[in-house]
This record gives C-alpha cells, structure tokens and sequence, in this order.
C-alpha cells in the first residue's frame, strides 16, 4: 500500500504532519514520494532524508522559532533566514535531491515570471529555503534566473507535484479548515506574531495590517479549496490546528497528537483507494491516451 504525500503550508501548523506520517508508518503504509509546500518542504525534507517521525519531533523541539526569528534583517524583508539556515543544514547537510531515499519536490513562486517552480535537483537545503521564504517576512532566494518565494502563494497544498512523483494514490495534508468551518475558525494573524507586534496592534496602523492579514488568511483559504477541488487529492487529511498561528511554539507533542487523529479518522477511505477498482481506475488514467480516449 503505497501513497504520494501532499504536505501542506501553515507554519507551525505543519507540526501535524509529523502525526500524520506517524500513523502511516504504524498502519504499514509506505509513503512512496512526498511533495512539500513551506513547513511541508521542511518536514517532507527530513522525511525523505531518512528521519523518521520520533527524529522528526526531536527536531521540531530542538527549534526555537523565536530564537531564529532574532536573525538579522536582509535584503527586502522583516527579518533574516540565516538561522533557520543553519538549522536546516544542520539536519540536511550538503544533500541533494538524488541522496534522498524517495522522490521529493517542493514548490516555490517565482517572482520574476510569476509562475510555480517544481524543485526536484539541486541541494535540497537551499530548496527548502526557497519554499519557506515567507514574502515580506524572510527575503527571497535566488536560484539561477529566479527569484523564489514561498511556494503557498501559488500552491497550498501541492498535490499536482506528488501525483507527478508517484502513480500512487495522493494523500493531501491541509491545515487550513474546511469552507463549512471558516465562520468559526479564524486563525491569528501574522501581526500578532512579528517582534513589538503587541504594541503596534494598539495603534491604528497596527490594527489597519490585523486587517490586512484577516484578508489575507481568507484570501489564503479560498485559494487552496479551490486548489483541492481542482487537483482532486484521493484523501483529504485536515488536522484542527488553524487557531495555531504560523510562529508560536505550541506543544509538539500536542501538535502530533492532532496530526495523528486526523489521519485515523481517513484510514477507511485510504483503504478503500487499495480495492481492485480504484487500482484499475488508476492504472487507466496513467495510460497513454486513455485521458484522450
């Protein structure tokens, strides 16, 4: 039983996929490639580097967001990313994409020519940065003639990049909550998080960028349902972690937790995308011509 891994971007958020990967690997579900957007590069990343779940959550609690946050402003952004940089290296080393154990991309948005870029070659640490590079908060990477940002700008949840990976069935991570739940779960700000953002927030530019994110986030949302609804994922895995904002510190284990129950809850249907007629539907659609037909 194999399956493609959309992993998808929410700061912190992200720490559920750690939960998600865990009960794949308990139910005996190999995970065949993995595609990641921001904090699912980075999870995605180590994943496929070789770390399993128990490593991942030793990492995740060795960071302190807050700490690296404290980098030195560079280039046309708020703050630095060589901290987060040096973390990453320290996991990643020098690896490139052909060391890792399983098909891995992650996506950026390019802002020179306003497209998504698939990173599937080169070092994977640098590519990771380029999908993390959140715009305005953490300045862009430049790969060759691009100039790359976060890659949630374009692609939430990138399911088109594993399904390209793998013939697998595509297994979607979004931490972002369904349309139905929007009304009742409003995620925090950015504001909320940035240093002295406290003191801004009473102040009436403060409270005009509180705005601005609340625009953002619903901008955000809507993007990546109808991103689902077009690239049509087998499963849809949803932790409930928007209340979580990007840069806190929740509690990893808390987080994993929450991961955790929230694939339990679609085992059923990733089994039933193993029976004979979804494997045969499958193996159509990889057809030459049977899209065509």
């Amino acid at each position: 039983m194999d399956v493609a891994l959309a992993l998808g971007g929410g700061g912190m958020r992200g720490l559920a996929h750690i939960g998600i990967l865990k009960v794949l690997e308990r139910e005996g579900i190999r995970v065949a490639a993995v595609a990641g957007t921001s904090i699912g590069g980075v999870i995605g990343g180590a994943y496929a580097a070789g770390y399993g779940p128990d490593q991942l959550a030793n990492l995740a609690s060795t960071a302190s967001i807050r700490e690296m946050l404290r980098a030195r402003p560079e280039g046309p952004a708020l703050m630095g990313i060589n901290r987060i940089s040096d973390w990453l290296v320290g996991f990643l080393g020098d690896r490139t994409f052909g060391d890792l154990r399983m098909p891995f991309a992650v996506t950026a948005a390019d802002l020179n020519s306003g497209k998504e870029i698939v990173i599937k070659e080169g070092n994977v640490a640098q590519a990771v940065l380029a999908t993390i590079a959140l715009p305005g908060i953490f300045p862009p990477q430049i790969m060759g003639e691009h100039r790359l940002i976060d890659g949630g700008a374009l692609d939430p949840v990138p399911v088109r990049p594993a399904r390209a990976l793998s013939g697998a069935p595509v297994v979607a991570a979004v931490l972002s909550p369904a349309r139905e739940l929007w009304a009742d779960a409003r995620g925090p700000g950015l504001a909320g998080m940035l240093p002295v953002a406290q003191v801004l927030l009473r102040l009436r530019p403060g409270q005009a960028i509180q705005v601005f994110q609340d625009y953002m986030e619903l901008t955000s949302r809507t993007y990546t349902e109808t991103r689902l609804e077009i690239d049509r994922p087998e499963v849809i895995v949803r932790p409930e972690v928007w209340r979580i904002g990007l840069f806190d510190e929740p509690s990893v284990a808390d987080m994993i937790g929450i991961g955790e129950r929230a694939m339990e809850q679609q085992l059923p249907s990733l089994r039933a995308q193993f029976s004979l007629p979804r494997r045969l539907a499958r193996m159509v659609r990889r057809t030459p011509g049977a899209a065509r037909a």
